[in-house]
């Protein structure tokens, strides 16, 4: 946040939209009932990223002058990250990297990787 804050304050005139994005897979193989369930914790996740992560950030860089926006989203963490570049017509993603490495990571790479090979505009890593 502290380096997007910075560059938004150099550039000028800008929107910051503040992205949670909470990994999440489509695919299912559960009862209706199991469904049911998943929606409603689905909806108390996306409400509590709002509410713990992206508005206190939003409030934040409000409060600095910026223009600031947030959006949570469930999804596949690099897709979403640039379909919503694409959608807000970006000029440049800032994203965190957060990876706990390990074997899983060096088999299916990181959502960070994934973003930085295939996004639609520059990608900036901060660790």
């Amino acid at each position: 946040m502290a380096h997007a804050r910075k560059q938004a304050e150099l550039i000028g005139e800008c929107e910051l939209i503040v992205l949670y994005v909470i990994e999440w897979s489509p695919f299912s193989f559960q009862t209706a009932e199991e469904n049911e369930k998943r929606h409603k914790r689905r909806e108390e996740e996306i409400a509590m990223a709002k509410e713990r992560v992206v508005d206190p950030a939003v409030t934040s860089l409000k409060d600095a002058g910026l223009n600031a926006s947030g959006l949570v989203r469930h999804g596949d963490v690099a897709d979403t990250i640039n379909r919503i570049a694409k959608e807000q017509k970006a000029h440049q993603i800032i994203v965190g990297r957060a990876s706990d490495g390990g074997m899983a990571k060096r088999i299916f790479g990181s959502s960070t990787s994934n973003l930085v090979m295939n996004a639609v505009v520059p990608v900036t890593v901060v660790a």
